[in-house]
């Protein structure tokens, strides 16, 4: 997570949007006390979209966390994708 001030980010805007991307990192701009703005890269922001939509229903976790249970007693196993 990177952090700065609305001014240095004014003025290196393309050094900030690069970190951003290619180190997947998040900044955080503030803008005095208790404000800011929160930049990600859309592929982050896609991630947290998805997970967020994976855990919206209590079926949806109860299915991840059995499968995730599995995973960690050894009880999986693998399956031939059909090309």
């Amino acid at each position: 997570m990177i952090t700065t001030t609305i001014s240095d980010f004014r003025k290196d805007i393309k050094h900030y949007f690069d970190n951003v991307i290619k180190n997947a990192e998040t900044l955080i701009i503030n803008r005095g006390k208790d404000r800011g703005v929160v930049i990600m890269s859309l592929d982050e922001y896609n991630s947290l979209n998805a997970t967020n939509h994976e855990l919206s229903s209590k079926a949806n976790k109860k299915r991840l966390d059995s499968a995730i249970e599995k995973l960690n007693q050894n009880k999986s196993f693998r399956k031939e994708l059909i090309e």
